[in-house]
């Protein structure tokens, strides 16, 4: 194997930024935080911000979770996704040959990992989302001049929220007119039924005993799920091209070079950020699907802002405790081999939460207070990095990390770590 080749084999774990690990991780305990409750009870009843129905401690944990947690941190892994796609066209680009090819392997692989996932294991699955969203940025967007990302980034994440906000602003106009505001009224009465409906029938089959019949649900939740996908794809998109202008500018691989850029971050952004979230979960703290006006299409577009902005802070103080030394910097490299592992240990929390929660594992479905959920979602994710350190002392990959390498590249990746060896 000549030099050119062997650039494009796996990284080995010398040669890995161990930033992007670290945030990685970080980001894996977040999205746990926020699926956690899709899982315990029915995956709908997760996605519509503060349940009305909770009091006490239950509230203020979903309160807190969905103002610091929900919606920031899928942004933030979709940023690292795109930080992999900048890193693995560098490294194709620095030994002189198209990975094209190889890039599809890769992406078709996730699109079929992502489809098991959801029909096994859990119907909230992302990676389907990803692998298609993979297949645009490739197609479209990887010959984009550099300094062209940001923009274009900023657009596709903002551009369903605009709409939405748009949206609206028209049905609030269409309340003027009495039988435009009828016929709204009629749609969006049928479309809360719809959600009420299938709340329902995944709350009575996840709760139930049957494996084939949640799998048969799955498909259905994802079915529906499709159909926003032109609404999540440009959030994911966005955040695509962003995380490959943090890489191609070098802010991640030298972030001492954009104090900056990181400064405006954490102290501009992480805190506008938050305003806005603030002022969103007060004037819309619950997603209503039988509301269409002005205020409720604002608050799309404030949450939007804030998920957006509040990630980029997050990943802005991870990176300042990551060189700054001290106790956050050891934290930080203490959890990065679960990012090493990230797929491996995503799917496993969907494992171990569906094997203890569904009614055709131990059958704990809607057991869990909410409040609870937090504790264990953060003892979950301590016990993977306890694995995922203990594995990699051994193995040079995680083991669905090891099949992916294997289904891209066409062979059999070292998996043992060979004292010596980087």
């Amino acid at each position: 194997m000549d030099a050119r080749t062997d650039m494009l084999m796996p990284v080995a774990p010398g040669e890995r930024i161990v930033a992007m690990d670290a945030v990685r991780a970080f980001a894996l305990l977040g999205i746990l935080l926020m699926n956690i409750e899709g899982m315990v009870g029915p995956l709908f009843g997760s996605i519509t911000g503060v349940n009305p129905a909770l009091t006490g401690a239950d509230r203020v944990a979903d309160t807190l979770i969905y103002i610091f947690v929900q919606g920031k941190f899928y942004t933030l892994f979709s940023l690292l996704f795109g930080m992999g796609f900048a890193v693995m066209m560098a490294r194709a680009d620095a030994a002189g040959r198209s990975f094209t090819v190889l890039y599809l392997r890769r992406t078709f692989a996730l699109l079929a990992i992502g489809l098991l996932h959801l029909l096994l294991l859990w119907s909230g699955d992302i990676l389907v989302n990803y692998a298609l969203m993979a297949l645009v940025l490739l197609a479209v967007f990887r010959a984009t001049p550099v300094h062209r990302l940001p923009w274009w980034g900023v657009a596709l994440y903002l551009a369903p929220a605009t709409i939405m906000a748009l949206g609206g602003a028209m049905g609030s106009l269409a309340q003027l007119d009495p039988a435009a505001a009828a016929d709204m009224a009629k749609g969006l009465a049928e479309q809360e039924r719809a959600m009420a409906d299938a709340l329902a029938a995944q709350r009575a089959t996840y709760g139930g005993s049957d494996y084939f019949a949640a799998m048969a649900r799955r498909w259905d939740d994802f079915t529906m799920f499709i159909g926003y996908l032109p609404v999540m794809g440009a959030h994911i998109l966005g955040m695509f091209l962003l995380g490959s202008w943090f890489v191609r500018i070098g802010a991640i691989q030298r972030p001492d070079e954009f104090a900056r850029l990181y400064t405006l971050l954490r102290w501009v952004a992480l805190p506008l950020g938050l305003a806005a979230m603030l002022l969103a979960w007060w004037r819309v703290p619950t997603v209503d699907f039988g509301r269409l006006d002005i205020e409720s299409g604002m608050a799309s577009v404030l949450t939007a802002i804030a998920n957006l902005l509040m990630c980029l802070g997050y990943l802005a103080w991870l990176l300042r405790g990551l060189n700054g030394g001290g106790l956050a910097a050891r934290a930080l490299a203490w959890i990065a081999p679960a990012g090493r592992m990230a797929l491996t240990n995503y799917l496993t929390q969907s494992l171990v939460c569906t094997t203890i929660f569904a009614g055709y594992g131990l059958g704990y479905f809607e057991q869990l207070p909410r409040a609870w959920q937090v504790p264990f979602a953060l003892v979950l994710f301590a016990l993977q990095v306890v694995v995922s350190r203990a594995w990699l002392a051994r193995f040079r990959h995680g083991p669905v990390e090891w099949g992916w390498r294997a289904l891209t590249y066409g062979r059999l990746p070292a998996m043992r770590v060979v004292p010596g060896t980087p």
